[in-house]
């Protein structure tokens, strides 16, 4: 089974060759030497990938393998994002990413 790393370097990969920007959400948490926590700062549950279409239309892709579930902050999220008009949805596959983007 292919991981969810593999999975959105597959995405990112396609999506370049179409020429649709995508970004890759690096979130987290690192404790520093000095013992202090440095968080990225973007919300809870924010999508591991995010971009645009060509024609301005934003769109948030959850990536999960086979066996991946969302948690309810990421649900939550996705739903917060589609009631703005951004596109979003989850992805296990570069065809799921490309039914996210083409809406």
């Amino acid at each position: 089974m292919k991981t969810e790393h593999d999975i959105q370097n597959e995405i990112r990969l396609a999506l370049a060759e179409k020429g649709i920007m995508c970004f890759r959400a690096n979130v987290g948490r690192v404790k520093m030497k000095d013992g202090r926590w440095f968080d990225t700062g973007l919300p809870k549950g924010f999508c591991d990938l995010f971009g645009f279409r060509n024609d301005g239309q934003i769109f948030f892709i959850e990536v999960k393998n086979g066996k991946g579930r969302t948690s309810e902050k990421q649900d939550s999220f996705m739903k917060l994002v589609k009631e703005n008009g951004a596109l979003a949805g989850i992805a296990r596959s570069v065809e799921d990413a490309m039914k996210i983007i083409n809406g």
